[in-house]
């Protein structure tokens, strides 16, 4: 997969024609990775390349902020993601107030067919694009119609007895610490990424050396403050772990902090950038009498940690 920095210099030469799907991806969650599964087959029916179109900043934050919601996936981590979709392009267009201005009419043919040179577009069935949504499938259809383009629509990918796959409804599951309900949604776990730092060594002196990674910005959804099973995802492949996402209250400490104790392994990962996937809330963040009583509770967590990633097989 190309990442394309669109609009600054657009496709390849060589890339005449595109089957082209639009919209913020927020979580490459399965209903998304099922309209990417049909993109990717549907260009090569048609013997051309598969384009995401996507933005950032995610559009509320531009046209309504008050409403726009802490994301599922930020900077690289929605790339990431993508890198594994088969989709051959990818192009981030800034949202910007000029583009939330264009209608769907002008969008689709300044954006998608003159610079993306779109032959044929892929929608979720409940997708709108363009000024005050109103480029609606019914639009899309009408359009093509005139000028020449084919319009898909994906109907909605459900779960739990008929519920549709939502960023809306993982980004609840995730606030509330229903990490299952969240997996179900995104066909993997929820994560976040980032590059292990130096942190105030305490974790050694103690037997549980922490890998940390800084806390990230405010435009991430993080899950509740508490002890997690986790898994770290390194270059060298993924290491069980128990994960603290929060402050440090028995040595005063309130400022939340990521840190993953390694189960089992002494690996050496700063500088390295890892990705951290949430299995299970083991308990909440607790202050304690002293550094023993807490070393004992860190002796069962990691006992309850390797419970509950002995039994996950994904």
């Amino acid at each position: 997969m190309k990442t394309e920095p669109a609009p600054a210099s657009g496709l390849p030469p060589d890339v005449t024609q595109t089957a082209v799907t639009v919209g913020s991806f927020d979580g490459v969650h399965r209903g998304h990775q099922d309209v990417l599964r049909q993109l990717v087959a549907r260009a090569r029916s048609h013997g051309v390349h598969s384009l995401l179109v996507t933005f950032d900043p995610h559009p509320l934050e531009v046209v309504n902020p008050a409403a726009a919601p802490r994301l599922l996936t930020v900077g690289d981590e929605k790339l990431e993601v993508l890198a594994e979709s088969g989709i051959d392009y990818v192009a981030v267009l800034p949202f910007t107030p000029a583009l939330a201005a264009f209608s769907a009419e002008r969008f689709v043919d300044e954006i998608l067919r003159e610079r993306f040179r779109m032959h044929d577009l892929l929608m979720g069935h409940d997708h709108r694009f363009g000024h005050n949504r109103s480029g609606d499938v019914a639009t899309m259809r009408r359009l093509g119609e005139a000028r020449g383009f084919q319009v898909g629509v994906v109907p909605a990918v459900t779960v739990d007895g008929g519920q549709p796959v939502s960023s809306t409804a993982i980004r609840r599951a995730v606030a509330g610490g229903d990490l299952e309900g969240a997996r179900l949604g995104l066909g993997r776990p929820y994560s976040l990424g980032g590059v292990v730092v130096a942190g105030a060594r305490r974790g050694r002196t103690i037997g549980f050396p922490t890998a940390n990674v800084p806390l990230p910005g405010p435009r991430k959804l993080l899950p509740p403050e508490g002890v997690y099973a986790a898994k770290v995802q390194t270059r060298l492949g993924p290491y069980d772990a128990m994960l603290n996402l929060g402050g440090r209250p028995t040595f005063g400490e309130m400022t939340p902090v990521v840190e993953a104790h390694l189960l089992d392994a002494d690996v050496d990962l700063y500088g390295e950038r890892v990705r951290i996937d949430f299995v299970a809330r083991l308990r909440d963040v607790q202050r304690f009498s002293g550094v023993d009583a807490l070393v004992a509770q860190l002796e069962r967590d990691a006992g309850a940690a390797r419970r509950v990633l002995g039994t996950r097989s994904w």
